[in-house]
């Protein structure tokens, strides 16, 4: 099995500036440490990533992106959804051009969260994002679960554009030891939300949002709404490696059993869940499949790959190509790119 994991961060502090970091958390995450988190879940060589921003000083965004694929000599890396100042309007275009000089840019993403109402859907936003349209890349947005309804009205806005929920919206959890209750708001929010043609949704980010641990039972019904909402073919995986394992390990003792945040418990979370449902992930969710590569969310991370001008290096079949190899060429073009 081969698994695309569409949510993964990396950094060094002492490289780079994160304003943000704190804790358990300031320290370097680089592919030493992806490494050791890589022995839960699939196989390393079955595994390739698409790589996150990671919310740096906002001028050093191509920065991140070069180092990024520095570091993508020791593990797939598949794409790069980097930082651009989609606020800045039109202006955003000399950003963009310069992440499109780098290999590997699919597409970008501003942080939405804890924005005043009304942000994304400013005049300048807009342009931004049509921009970002325009130069053949996704936008990622990462929003609460009271910004849902203010994202449908920016889909709308922007219907050209491929939008991508991380995190499910982060929704409000609840308990590890009680099976879960989605917010009725939430859950109208996301239904609407999937609405739009141009979004597709990320399971990914829930450990983050339950600072007490989570279970299998509390995350199942939050799944369940985002598979009923956006359909299999609206959903990947996200691992959001290394926030989603910050706590693991703290939690011990509960009768039942708690998938410790971790890259592979993230994966135990979704495989579970697809288990679950009485299906194979392959068939759960356009994870691994490659008779499904050629369409469906994985190739929304990939259309600059075969369509756009002036790519450094299109991979050879288009978007099906990107799954259509064995696991050893994952690997293999990730050492020689």
């Amino acid at each position: 099995m081969r698994v695309l994991d569409s949510h993964l961060h990396l950094w060094d502090p002492a490289t780079l500036t994160y304003e943000w970091l704190t804790g358990d958390l300031d320290r370097r995450f680089g592919p030493k440490e992806l490494d050791q988190a890589l022995r839960v879940g699939p196989p390393a060589n079955q595994r390739a990533f698409v790589f996150v921003q990671a919310d740096c000083l906002p001028h050093q965004s191509l920065a991140e992106v070069d180092w990024v694929l520095d570091q993508s000599q020791r593990f797939p890396l598949r794409g790069i959804v980097a930082f651009a100042p989609v606020s800045d309007g039109v202006a955003v275009r000399g950003a963009l051009e310069r992440l499109l000089s780098r290999r590997k840019v699919v597409g970008v993403r501003q942080l939405l969260q804890d924005r005043p109402a009304g942000f994304f859907t400013s005049a300048a936003f807009i342009s931004g994002a049509r921009e970002v349209a325009a130069a053949g890349m996704t936008f990622d947005a990462c929003v609460r679960a009271g910004q849902l309804g203010e994202l449908a009205r920016f889909a709308d806005r922007v219907p050209e554009l491929t939008i991508v929920l991380d995190h499910l919206g982060k929704p409000p959890l609840g308990r590890p030891d009680v099976a879960g209750r989605p917010d009725p708001d939430w859950a109208a929010a996301v239904r609407s939300l999937a609405q739009r043609p141009n979004v597709v949704c990320k399971l990914s980010g829930l450990p983050a949002e339950a600072p007490g641990g989570i279970s299998l039972m509390q995350a199942t019904p939050f799944f369940d709404v985002a598979v009923d909402a956006f359909g299999d073919d609206r959903l990947v995986f996200g691992g959001d490696w290394p926030v989603s394992e910050r706590l693991a390990g703290r939690l011990v003792g509960l009768r039942r059993p708690l998938f410790l945040l971790s890259l592979g418990g993230a994966w135990t979370l979704v495989s579970g869940w697809c288990r679950g449902r009485g299906q194979h992930c392959d068939d759960c969710l356009h994870l691994t499949d490659r008779r499904r590569c050629a369409g469906g969310p994985v190739a929304c991370w990939h259309r600059r790959a075969s369509s756009s001008p002036g790519r450094a290096d299109p991979p050879e079949g288009g978007n099906a190509a990107l799954w259509g190899r064995g696991p050893e060429d994952l690997l293999g073009e990730a050492t020689s790119k």
